[in-house]
């Protein structure tokens, strides 16, 4: 199968882009600069160049592929809602170059969208209000394309998608530590987060682009809930200062932007998956991965 992969230089994506080759797929990754042009002909993988805000590179990209993998998106945490239309427009465009093919279309989505505190399964729908709802819309008209004739999925990855080269939120975290001289946790830090190792969330994107029915909605989750509070302790742990309880109302001038991502307690599940594309998960799980150490030494 060829595969048009969005984001394909980023840090799940060339992971995935790794996974799919090292499997006797073609892939061809999506580039906006020479610099991921560059990185995509070193993995073994053909460049097509354009990017979310071209149109046109899009439809010719997943026209010309057997299956597309939407990775990318744009992350400025300022203007957040126009990189989530951004993303909104990239499926519709990439939607209608696939209307009635049967082809996959994997879209990337999280479990943050899902109801907070309770174990969430890939039965369950968005929920509006919740940290990840403007995913949620993503998701919902990626979904709706199996109406079309297009084998549509979402993956939902879990908060943290960890291993070495992670620049996503645990790093953050760290270095907020670093800054402040402590690790925090709210409250009593029993708030939970899923998390799935890099190498695992690129063999369920390609499972998932080779068997997945159309409509399905995948958990890229390894561990099913880690409480907060045990991720401030590694890290306090590591970097040798205090961990402290801090109130909610101290929350934001702790973490700044980070701090309604601290409070998340979004459980999920992986059974359907695991049962539906025989997928289990083989790599560290996120402790084990801090007390590597190369978290705090890379």
């Amino acid at each position: 199968m060829r595969v048009f992969v969005t984001g394909a230089s980023g840090f799940i994506g060339s992971a995935v882009v790794r996974e799919l080759l090292d499997a006797g797929h073609r892939v061809t990754g999506l580039a906006r600069s020479d610099t991921s042009a560059a990185a995509l002909t070193a993995a073994g993988a053909e460049v097509h160049r354009g990017s979310l805000e071209d149109p046109d590179s899009l439809a010719e990209g997943a026209a010309a592929a057997d299956g597309v993998a939407h990775l990318a998106f744009i992350h400025d945490f300022s203007a957040i809602e126009a990189g989530y239309a951004a993303d909104r427009r990239a499926i519709e465009t990439i939607g209608a170059a696939l209307d009635g093919s049967g082809k996959p279309f994997m879209v990337s989505s999280g479990t943050a969208l899902l109801q907070p505190g309770a174990v969430g399964t890939e039965e369950d729908t968005p929920v509006p209000g919740s940290f990840g709802a403007l995913r949620g819309r993503s998701e919902t008209m990626a979904l709706a394309l199996a109406d079309r004739g297009v084998r549509s999925m979402s993956v939902r990855f879990s908060p943290s998608v960890h291993g070495r080269g992670d620049h996503g939120f645990v790093p953050m975290l760290i270095a907020t530590a670093r800054e402040k001289g402590f690790a925090a946790h709210v409250g009593d830090g029993a708030n939970r987060w899923a998390a799935v190792h890099r190498s695992d969330a690129a063999r369920l994107v390609r499972l998932g682009l080779e068997s997945a029915p159309a409509g399905s909605r995948l958990h890229a989750v390894g561990d099913e809930g880690i409480p907060f509070r045990d991720l401030a302790s590694v890290i306090g742990r590591h970097l040798d200062v205090p961990v402290r309880s801090i109130a909610p109302e101290e929350a934001e001038a702790h973490f700044g932007w980070l701090a309604a991502v601290a409070a998340l307690d979004v459980p999920a599940s992986n059974a359907l998956t695991r049962k539906w594309l025989g997928w289990e998960p083989t790599g560290p799980g996120l402790i084990e991965d801090l007390e590597e150490g190369h978290y705090f030494n890379d």
